[in-house]
């Protein structure tokens, strides 16, 4: 089965950092591309940035040089380092395959609030 868990979001203030993580199961993690994704509310799901299996990064242009994705393969998680956060940045965030794989279930998401 496969399942992705989202974890580290919180509350932090305009101008803070956070690092979000996510694990997968039930994939070949190795060999395939992963993202992160973001719900604000009231708005449909995005995709922040992307990751392939060598490394290479791609992110929308909210998110370029303010946050970093990163993997490790041998443990199948794949991280987002969020600095200098945003009110807009607001939002539950997920991560998933890019593009994401017809029937795959969501994980819960993390939240991410920034507020003052």
């Amino acid at each position: 089965q496969v399942q992705f868990v989202e974890s580290g979001g919180g509350l932090v203030q305009p101008g803070g950092s956070l690092r979000l993580s996510c694990v997968a199961s039930g994939i070949n993690f190795n060999i395939f591309t992963m993202g992160w994704y973001r719900q604000a509310p009231g708005k449909q799901r995005e995709l922040v940035g992307t990751i392939n299996t060598h490394g290479f990064t791609n992110y929308q242009d909210s998110a370029k040089g303010r946050f970093t994705i990163s993997r490790v393969n041998n443990e199948n998680t794949v991280s987002l380092q969020m600095n200098s956060l945003k009110s807009e940045d607001t939002a539950v965030y997920y991560c998933n395959r890019a593009p994401p794989v017809t029937g795959d279930v969501w994980g819960q998401g993390t939240q991410v609030t920034v507020s003052s």
